[in-house]
């Protein structure tokens, strides 16, 4: 690593900083910002950093902690919830992609091992891109948006056993292979079995006690150790760094330290995942582009149209129509980073016992085309209603159909409520209205629920609630409220922001789970925004006080009251040993904090500390063993005195030092 520089990685910084902020105001993914610094600093372009064994080394180590986060989100029971479409049409898409691509390149004269390795590459689609692409667009739960991401989460897993086969291809002879492939067999297996024993049995005691440090280093350093350990262990064994790291993601998974995980590591994780992608660039020639692009462009016609192609049919053939299949065809019509790890294994020396699977010049076609598709990918992606509504015209009809469904539905309704989603909170909510004879019309996206819901004569139907069309055609001039049940803020806000564009008088009440939306909810303009966890301790207490023979009028009184509050009083909780480390599922916390006889605060009033400045709320004070809830800003400071305080983390630390230091 001593080849890496002060100079070179100040020089990777500075380029980094400018190219990132200029691709994130022309709103381009970052991994294409990244592949454009390695190419503008690589060999191949201005040659301030030369390609050295040491920048591959950095690539290695980033490919590490890729495969750590695709081990971190790897669940077992969301595989289970989309097994259809994960399965089902992610498997087949892998399949026939790997299997076509692979031919093409064996006829093309391309060593089997090589033709196999490039149809893996090849099959593969941008995770990164298409997942921060549709969830910027919202469109994660729209019908394309969930096959889309099913198929993605079959490519993930699919690269693993890509990891192991290729050091296999790597043999030569067929009788070489089939011995290889049962010794490679056997130290996977040996390696899984022990890396995954040790994390079902060891793990979690090991974080409950370095969790119990309350030390962020200590903890961070621990998930490192792990990571590496297992990623050492799996490259000791002849297999790959980047499998040994998956299957410690896949540990921690399990534990419940996953969130605190994800959090801590995620900005090293993505530094280093910039210098992987920053290396890959640097593998980029010109030279040998200008000489190769007959071939790299119909690589790239493979890539995209090819698999274009494929996944319409393919999502035909799994009941989707023309039009939804054809959107997730443009989605996943492109290379990824997946196929930039299985480049890089495939042209490890060290990995492959010198036996190089891909030439120099296969591997800058291959490299080449996957960086244009993933240029492609930005277009193709963003766009890809509109190009599937000029390419199908009749799915531009369904469309228009389907609204003229929901102004059927409507028709002759005047003083309905409007429910957007139909999951379980959305349908216990249009029982209720229904039982004191308020007509509903909801709004689902999900084509099963809608169906079955039809059939038992309920008043569902297919349409996306944030779209100002679908709204307009349920009814919304008409409507008297409207209520949204589903859990997704950022689908919520949009749907408030066209809401009170059209109707600014109507009554718009929001479902969350906790309490950490609740004034951005409001500011968009919520009427009330309703927290589930907050409301079901609610309900708990009032069932105690009723049974403890505390009169019914006191326990509506006090309810009523938390919710006039809009739950002030009742927001945050004390986390404790357990929940140390889940900030991310639990962002805003309660804390206490006694001040001394030296603290700063001591005969300030509330309102000279400030606090609010700091999104920091003072909930009670408890002075002589009498707490008193929501002080006065003029309320003056005592030695003594316990301030319960609710924030995030590194706001209530901000608050602590103010208070006690100031």
């Amino acid at each position: 690593m001593g080849q890496v520089g002060f100079q070179t990685i100040l020089v990777l910084l500075a380029v980094s900083v400018v190219v990132v902020g200029l691709f994130r105001y022309l709103h381009l993914p970052q991994v294409l910002a990244y592949l454009f610094v390695g190419l503008l600093v690589g060999p191949s372009g201005l040659s301030w950093i030369s390609s050295t064994h040491s920048t591959h080394q950095l690539a290695e180590f980033g490919l590490v902690f890729l495969m750590f986060t695709v081990g971190l989100e790897f669940s077992l029971p969301r595989l289970r919830a989309m097994k259809f479409i994960v399965f089902g049409m992610g498997g087949a898409q892998v399949f026939i992609s790997f299997a076509a691509v692979a031919l093409v390149a064996w006829l093309l004269g391309v060593s089997i091992e090589g033709a196999i390795v490039i149809g893996g590459i090849l099959s593969l689609s941008s995770t990164a891109i298409v997942m921060k692409l549709l969830t910027e667009q919202l469109e994660q739960s729209s019908r394309h948006g969930r096959h889309a991401i099913g198929v993605l989460l079959f490519q993930d897993i699919i690269v693993v056993p890509f990891l192991i086969l290729i050091p296999m291809l790597a043999g030569g002879t067929e009788q070489t292979f089939f011995v290889t492939f049962g010794w490679v067999l056997l130290k996977s297996t040996l390696v899984l079995a022990g890396i995954l024993l040790f994390g079902h049995w060891l793990l979690r005691p090991l974080f409950h006690e370095v969790a119990l440090a309350h030390s962020r280093e200590f903890f961070m350093l621990t998930v490192l150790l792990i990571t590496l350990s297992a990623a050492w262990i799996s490259d000791v064994a002849g297999l790959s760094l980047a499998l040994g790291a998956f299957l410690a993601g896949m540990m921690i998974a399990e534990t419940e330290y996953r969130h605190q995980v994800e959090s801590d590591i995620l900005p090293f994780r993505d530094v280093l995942l910039g210098l992987f992608f920053i290396t890959v660039g640097m593998r980029l020639n010109l030279d040998s582009l200008l000489a190769l692009w007959p071939w790299i462009l119909a690589c790239v016609a493979v890539l995209v149209v090819f698999k274009t192609v494929l996944v319409t049919i393919l999502g035909m053939v799994f009941r989707m129509n023309l039009g939804v299949a054809m959107r997730t065809a443009l989605v996943l019509g492109n290379g990824g980073e997946f196929g930039f790890a299985l480049l890089l294994q495939a042209t490890n020396p060290k990995l492959l016992s010198g036996n190089i699977l891909l030439s120099n010049d296969q591997t800058q076609v291959i490299l080449s085309s996957i960086v244009i598709s993933m240029v492609l990918a930005t277009f193709m992606v963003r766009f890809n209603g509109r190009i599937a509504k000029a390419l199908v015209p009749s799915y531009n009809k369904s469309r228009v159909e389907n609204l003229g469904r929901i102004r059927q539905e409507t028709s002759g309704i005047q003083g309905h409520v409007i429910v957007c989603g139909y999951g379980r909170s959305g349908q216990n909510l249009a029982w209720m209205l229904e039982q004191e004879g308020l007509s509903t019309v909801a709004l689902d996206l999900d084509p099963i629920r809608v169906r079955d819901a039809r059939d038992a004569g309920k008043a569902v139907v297919y349409g996306d609630a944030t779209r100002r069309d679908v709204l307009q055609a349920a009814g919304l001039d008409q409507a008297v409220a409207l209520t949204i049940s589903f859990d997704n803020v950022s689908s919520a806000l949009k749907l408030l922001e066209v809401t009170r564009t059209l109707r600014p008088d109507m009554p718009v009440i929001v479902r969350t789970m906790d309490d950490s939306d609740i004034e951005r909810l409001v500011a968009a303009g919520a009427t009330e925004v309703v927290p589930e966890s907050i409301e079901g301790s609610l309900m708990i207490g009032s069932h105690v006080l009723l049974l403890l023979g505390i009169p019914l009028s006191h326990i509506v009184s006090q309810v009523r009251e938390a919710r006039h509050n809009r739950y002030r009083m009742l927001r945050g909780f004390f986390h404790g040993e357990d929940m140390e480390y889940d900030t991310k599922a639990y962002p805003f916390r309660l804390h206490s904090i006694t001040l001394p006889e030296q603290a700063y605060a001591i005969g300030k009033k509330l309102s000279d500390i400030n606090l609010e400045e700091i999104h920091v709320h003072v909930t009670s004070v408890r002075r002589s063993g009498i707490s008193g809830p929501a002080p006065e800003p003029g309320t003056v400071l005592q030695v003594g005195d316990v301030l319960v305080l609710y924030g995030s983390s590194d706001a209530l630390e901000q608050a602590e030092k103010l208070l006690l230091e100031g």
